[in-house]
């Protein structure tokens, strides 16, 4: 019976969420094409180093590095339980005369592993402009709200008001945080080399006839053919997988500040004040035909919620790889790594079309500013009778009545908060009456709020912005789903 993709299981990450460039990634194509040109650069090095390796034989390796035959591969490593093995086979089956020099003096992670590697400089330098792309719309966002006075909250209860712009700025705060953090890993990241089975460059000696500066240039030569700078210096079996676990915590952190910043939006949305982008097909209930649900933010939510919990998966790895190495890493990291990127990639596509259609609803924000601005008032209202010449404990002691019964006819009566009204009518207050519109002034309870803003996006976003501009896509982000 024939089978197809919609007979099997296949990761939503693949179908709904993932870039095209980044399913690629760790595609098979992407791997076992690498794997071969590091065998080609593996032999290119061993002739330039006086192994008796013929140019034919390099030519015909460079010829066939596209020429895969997956079902032979497949078929191959039924046989032979070893997935470098029977790629190595058919790796020769199309290159009969280079067919002896094929992973001459390598054990499997001389490839498998260096490919991982090269996988995941990949994996960041498709990840880190969408990361710069998200920075770039929300600063403008934050700039042209700078201005826009709104309510802060701490724990989640009216607190001194802030504006649109500068809570914008704390979720860019977070996101320039995981930037750096995830430019640091990208760079810190060394290729395995060329070690041999246990690291000990052994085979390597033997074949060079106990020559080590030859050894030593074999595995800089490889190296820097495979475009980095260095590898590390001592390995077992494998490059340490401690370097899977700091890859994979920094893309879990940057899951935790996209999780925050879209539960944001969603509390926001719940208040009306910010709405994400919302089509004119688009349905958000089966059964309430008005709902518009914040269904981006959600899914940014959940699957940075996944992403995570991901870190626990290297860590553990990293922790219980025996003396020079154990096959018990294998498994473990195809699904982990491969998914840690998907899931980064697919929470960045998705908030970038989040911000690009990002709305403001200031009517409302003003009013949601008024339900509370009285109470927040009171200070400057003390201070503006005490410059009249008012004694500061009696106001206290007026202010403090009155806004009592104000928030019981919020509470118990469910009316709009009247202290204004009260004050007014209140003969005490009649020295500053002229005073009130400027003392309830939203955009006076601001603070520094619109120049910390400014002040951030200059120097701390900007350069951010600037280190990938060439790399930041100009057109809008659609989602398939």
């Amino acid at each position: 019976m024939s089978t197809s993709v919609y007979d099997t299981y296949v990761s939503p990450l693949s179908t709904r969420y993932a870039s095209t460039e980044m399913k690629f990634n760790f595609s098979d194509r992407k791997k076992f094409t690498t794997w071969r040109n590091l065998w080609t650069l593996l032999a290119q090095a061993e002739q330039e180093l006086g192994l008796d390796i013929t140019d034919q034989q390099l030519k015909e390796l460079r010829d066939n590095v596209d020429n895969l035959d997956f079902r032979a591969a497949a078929e191959e490593e039924k046989l032979t339980r070893h997935d470098i093995m029977a790629h190595v086979h058919t790796y020769a089956a199309c290159c009969p005369t280079a067919a002896p020099i094929i992973h001459l003096g390598a054990t499997s992670c001389d490839i498998g592993d260096n490919a991982d590697l090269i996988v995941i400089r990949d994996a960041f330098d498709i990840l880190l402009p969408k990361l710069a792309g998200c920075v770039k719309t929300l600063s403008e966002f934050a700039d042209k709200h700078k201005h826009l006075a709104t309510l802060g909250f701490t724990h989640f209860q009216p607190a001194q008001l802030t504006t649109v712009g500068k809570r914008a700025c704390l979720w860019l705060q977070d996101l320039i945080l995981c930037e750096k953090n995830i430019s640091r890993v990208r760079a810190d990241l060394k290729f395995r080399g060329i070690k041999g089975t246990t690291g000990t460059q052994a085979s390597f000696l033997q074949l060079f006839n106990g020559d080590y500066d030859k050894v030593r240039e074999l595995d800089n030569r490889v190296t820097r053919l495979a475009g980095f700078p260095t590898s590390y210096s001592v390995t077992g079996q494998t490059y340490p997988r401690i370097v899977d676990a700091e890859v994979v915590s920094s893309l879990s952190i940057l899951g935790a500040a996209v999780h925050k910043m879209c539960t944001d939006l969603r509390l926001l949305a719940g208040m009306n004040e910010i709405g994400e982008p919302f089509e004119p097909t688009q349905i958000g209930s089966s059964a309430m035909a008005y709902k518009q649900n914040p269904m981006r933010s959600e899914r940014v939510c959940s699957i940075a919620r996944y992403l995570m919990n991901l870190v626990n998966n290297p860590l553990s790895t990293a922790s219980v790889q025996w003396l020079e190495r154990t096959l018990d890493d294998s498994a473990n990291r195809r699904l982990c790594l491969s998914e840690a990127f998907l899931a980064a990639d697919s929470i960045m596509l998705t908030l970038q079309n989040i911000l690009e259609g990002l709305s403001v609803f200031p009517k409302v924000i003003s009013r949601n500013i008024e339900k509370v601005l009285p109470f927040m008032a009171t200070e400057n209202i003390i201070i503006a009778m005490v410059k009249v010449g008012g004694d500061r404990q009696v106001c206290h002691e007026k202010i403090r009545v009155l806004s009592l019964e104000a928030a019981s006819t919020v509470r118990l009566e469910g009316k709009d908060n009247d202290l204004l009204d009260r004050i007014v009518k209140d003969p005490y207050f009649a020295p500053i009456l002229d005073q009130l519109p400027h003392l309830l002034d939203p955009s006076t309870f601001v603070g520094c709020a619109p120049d910390q803003v400014k002040y951030f996006l200059k120097e701390e976003v900007q350069p951010v912005v600037n280190k990938y501009i060439s790399k930041i896509r100009t057109t809008a982000t659609k989602l398939d789903i």
